[in-house]
């Protein structure tokens, strides 16, 4: 199986990824239903704890290594937390940083940000050139706008940002994205 094969079946038999922006939110992701954790904080002196506490629950660590404070958006960065922290994998809004990723072996989400027509239609070229295994895109409670990128794209796509209840994540599920992640905590259990 490809890591990409391997990735999507991760996240199609969890459809709730934890997100987590704290310590607090770490703690209680460790105990959640959720296999994956989307890791949203730390810099470079604790990214490498943050990873271990997650991997030793059994869960997945994937980093988001544009928002890990003292790492830069160079694909030295993706070695460290490859090489020295033992993420599973990266999210990033940079293609370059999931494409060395990819490159690595890790698991790999690309995230967007669609704030208008344009980053709609950008879409396809990001993925062009990053090939992620995952694109997570922002706001996730656009159930059209899903709807339309799953015609056009072949990446499967994790809906994130504003999913407030279960009937977001039902509607973005049913809208055709494969996950949702949210930092919700009421969200990460069944």
């Amino acid at each position: 199986m490809t890591k990409r094969a391997e990735f999507r079946s991760l996240i199609e038999d969890c459809p709730v990824i934890a997100a987590v922006k704290d310590m607090e939110g770490l703690k209680a992701s460790l105990s959640s239903d959720c296999s994956i954790i989307f890791i949203l904080f730390g810099d470079i002196r604790d990214i490498k704890e943050i990873v271990e506490q997650v991997k030793t629950a059994g869960k997945v660590a994937v980093v988001h290594a544009d928002l890990i404070a003292g790492l830069s958006s160079k694909e030295i960065s993706i070695d460290y937390l490859k090489e020295e922290a033992g993420a599973d994998g990266i999210i990033s809004t940079k293609p370059a940083l999931i494409k060395h990723a990819g490159s690595l072996g890790m698991y790999t989400v690309l995230r967007l940000f669609l704030i208008d027509s344009m980053a709609v239609e950008n879409l396809s070229k990001q993925c062009a050139l990053a090939k992620p295994d995952c694109i997570e895109i922002l706001p996730g409670v656009m159930p059209k706008v899903i709807k339309r990128i799953k015609e056009k794209e072949r990446t499967p796509l994790i809906a994130g940002g504003l999913i407030a209840d279960k009937e977001d994540i039902m509607t973005a599920l049913k809208a055709g994205a494969v996950s949702i992640s949210t930092t919700r905590q009421e969200l990460w259990f069944a």
